[in-house]
């Protein structure tokens, strides 16, 4: 008899969890996993305003932005690196994220400008070398938070924030994820412009410690000026925290449907509805000006684009579809490109946006065609070729093609130096 009620009660249990939602959703892993890292905190108030502080914006809308992925995405696991006003180490909010294995790292920030009370508008950051003063004076600011760290000296390898000879390293950092943070930033960019109605200052990159430790995409969001006196009332608005909160949201959706149709070929994401009938175009854009950041880096970027149906290319420009045209040799070496510019369709060969080069190629890569300029298994010779297209293509970089196929740089570089060696 106690037998026979032990079999009803785990046939009991076995139905009650086949057929509980509840059940169900408890014990389903999560798909996805996003970090939302609040800047500052604690007894780091980070920029101040006239009537509040950089930390406490920031919370307010990392909290709003988490709630709206928990609401909507069932499948995707939020983790704050900080829930409340407490002081969190720069390296310690990467750890954070690399401990949860997330797929993708947010940090949200507030922009300031000492003694300008005219600048204004959103940017998006990746890590990088930073091409300006300006940019150069944000990654300042932001690091500076390591001043609060008694033992910032050893726990950062002596990296001096406000000395401008520590961000070189920097310029030799060879991230992965580069492509897909540019692209996530980009995607960002677009919604402050169109959902949230802000000043768009574009994607940019510099030396941020709290991205240079995270091993995923990452990137970091200044949403506007709390030295603007308009824009401290906005962002400390209820109206404004939610609004940001919101065309961020939209972006993450977005990259999470195409990390989803990259990696699968289909996605259980819906985005809202366009509201804009320009948007479209304005995609593109925005795009193919954040696509080209990066010389040393280069993996395919995630995108929601799908593959032409055909091959056929009647642009004039030479097609690779995937594969380096003319990229096979006869020993195996790396063939090194300088790509230019990437676009969601085929390009005419007179398109003003080659400025006048010839014997350009393209690829097709997420949905999207990239297009390079330079062909050489002498790594050398495409910088000098880079050096000498910058004036018209400034944010152009190299990539590299082996077998045909597309290879990390940094392994095809190194490849080069061996066989030149020899």
């Amino acid at each position: 008899m106690k037998l026979y009620k032990r079999h009803i009660l785990y046939i009991c249990i076995y139905f009650g969890l086949f057929f509980s939602p509840f059940c169900i959703t408890s014990v389903e892993a999560k798909d996805f996993v996003v970090v939302i890292d609040a800047g500052h905190g604690g007894h780091d108030p980070g920029a101040l305003g006239k009537i509040s502080k950089e930390k406490t914006i920031n919370l307010n809308v990392a909290l709003k932005l988490g709630k709206q992925i928990k609401r909507n995405c069932p499948d995707v696991k939020v983790v704050y690196t900080r829930e409340r006003d407490v002081f969190i180490p720069l390296d310690r909010r990467a750890e954070i994220a690399n401990n949860a294995k997330a797929d993708l790292f947010i940090s949200i920030h507030t922009n300031s400008v000492a003694n300008n009370r005219t600048a204004k508008g959103a940017s998006t950051w990746t890590l990088g070398l930073a091409k300006s003063d300006a940019n150069l004076e944000v990654a300042k600011r932001e690091n500076s938070v390591i001043l609060y760290e008694s033992d910032y000296k050893t726990r950062y390898a002596g990296f001096n924030p406000n000395s401008a000879e520590s961000y070189i390293i920097f310029e030799f950092m060879q991230d992965k994820y580069m492509s897909q943070s540019v692209h996530l930033a980009s995607l960002v960019q677009k919604e402050f412009r169109h959902t949230c109605k802000r000043a768009d200052r574009g994607v940019h990159q510099a030396g941020f410690l709290v991205l240079k430790a995270s091993a995923m995409p990452s990137i970091l969001v200044e949403l506007g000026f709390i030295s603007h006196p308009e824009e401290e009332r906005y962002l400390n608005s209820e109206a404004g925290s939610t609004t940001l909160a919101n065309g961020i949201f939209r972006a993450f959706l977005s990259y999470k449907r195409e990390h989803e149709i990259r990696m699968t070929g289909s996605s259980r994401t819906i985005l809202p509805e366009e509201t804009d009938a320009g948007r479209a175009e304005e995609t593109n854009t925005a795009q193919e000006k954040a696509d080209t950041t990066r010389e040393k880096v280069n993996l395919p970027r995630e995108t929601a684009q799908k593959p032409a149906a055909s091959a056929t290319n009647n642009t004039g420009t030479k097609q690779n579809t995937g594969k380096v045209s003319g990229g096979q040799t006869d020993n195996g070496s790396p063939v090194f490109k300088i790509q230019i510019l990437t676009s969601s369709r085929p390009l005419a060969s007179n398109d003003k946006r080659l400025k006048g080069l010839k014997d350009v190629e393209y690829y097709q890569e997420g949905g999207l065609y990239k297009y390079t300029y330079g062909s050489s298994t002498d790594y050398n010779k495409v910088i000098r070729t880079k050096r000498e297209i910058a004036p018209k293509f400034k944010d152009a970089f190299i990539i590299a093609f082996k077998n045909g196929k597309k290879t990390n740089v940094s392994t095809a570089i190194e490849e080069f130096k061996k066989k030149r060696n020899k």
